[in-house]
């Protein structure tokens, strides 16, 4: 028989091994699902995961891969100081629009005024949108006790239609004759955010990077990182050693709210360009298996948002030469969040096999 025996502690192999294997296991029942499809599986795997990197057209399709890695990178970033003490932010996406809607009202505010203060101030307030709303969920769960993974994961849908709300209505361009959507901040000398757009260079790229050194120096050198990783591990230890389990709980939602608006802002200033009804395009839902599958650890997570920008790009690659619908792309990430959680059984336990006794 097979039965799982738990280990005393964590496996260290496995920790790093599981996302590799998972990396791998995703690639082969991937290559069985586009074969499925009527599709080479070989030849899909080489285009997702080979030609945005060596083909002949990488130089157009590398700087593409800054620009989808790094709203990945900064909100994994700020989901992975609440994964790690037990606080389960799933609403970044929500947060993630509200950043984009309150730096780009601000951008909008402006405009046509040039000012080096404008972007700044976008940045600010998308930061701030993001932050009051990863708030809601973290104030009823200290105050009144409620589960914030189904409150930030329902205002995701209050945001959604916010969003329509506004490119329908207040943010509306004047000037395009009734059709939805914002002014095209891209456009916007003051408000965008792109450093060298051929390049895939925008502020978004910097701050993702900076919040990258910032996590690995507090959850390894400060003593607030301690105490998220003992919240995660022992919240009773945690309350012994003077944690003060509601305030880590606003702090970690803050933070996560926080850099979710920054990723909105910094997508709406640059890459996007303007406030639309489909603005959204899952990275707050994504960046889940981004952290998941970088350990929650900073550098795992730039690892595996590079990975995931990989499918994004390589994905839009097979849908335009090898007519692969968009779908299976959403499959194949989904695969990936399933066999990490499966295989990650292996840090924990042990496979044991035997014969079954008698009595």
């Amino acid at each position: 028989m097979i039965r799982l025996e738990k280990r005393t502690a964590p496996s260290q192999f496995w920790t790093y091994a599981a996302p590799l294997l998972a990396v791998m296991l995703t690639m082969a029942c991937g290559g069985l699902l586009f074969a499925a499809l009527g599709k080479d599986p070989f030849v899909t795997i080489r285009t997702i995961f080979w030609d945005p990197l060596f083909s002949e057209f990488a130089w157009y399709y590398r700087p593409q891969l800054l620009i989808k890695a790094a709203p990945l990178v900064l909100i994994a970033i700020g989901l992975s100081f609440g994964f790690r003490a037990g606080v389960w932010n799933i609403g970044a996406e929500g947060q993630y629009i509200l950043g984009a809607i309150c730096g780009a009202a601000v951008g909008l505010a402006f405009y046509p005024t040039e000012s080096v203060f404008i972007l700044p101030l976008m940045i600010m307030a998308g930061a701030l949108g993001g932050w009051a709303w990863a708030m809601i969920p973290g104030v009823l769960r200290v105050k009144f006790g409620t589960n914030e993974i189904l409150v930030s994961l329902m205002l995701v849908y209050v945001a959604q239609n916010l969003l329509a709300s506004m490119a329908l209505g207040v943010m509306r361009n004047p000037d395009a004759m009734g059709f939805p959507g914002s002014r095209n901040l891209a456009r916007y000398p003051s408000a965008t955010s792109w450093i060298n757009e051929s390049a895939g260079l925008h502020w978004g790229v910097v701050f993702a990077f900076i919040a990258v050194i910032f996590a690995y120096i507090t959850l390894s050198r400060h003593i607030f990182g301690f105490q998220v990783r003992l919240s995660g591990q022992s919240p009773r230890a945690a309350r012994f050693a003077g944690v003060n389990p509601g305030l880590l709980v606003l702090i970690c939602m803050g933070i996560s709210g926080a850099l979710a608006g920054l990723a909105g802002l910094f997508e709406v200033a640059g890459p996007s360009g303007l406030i639309s009804i489909d603005f959204n395009a899952g990275y707050g839902f994504t960046a889940i298996i981004v952290a998941f599958l970088g350990r929650l650890h900073p550098v795992g997570i730039l690892l595996a948002a590079g990975l995931m920008a990989l499918t994004y790009i390589g994905g839009e690659i097979a849908q335009s030469n090898l007519r692969l619908p968009a779908a299976a792309i959403q499959v194949l990430q989904g695969m990936l969040l399933f066999f990490l959680l499966a295989v990650d059984v292996l840090t924990h336990y042990r496979v044991r096999i035997g014969t079954r006794r008698i009595a």
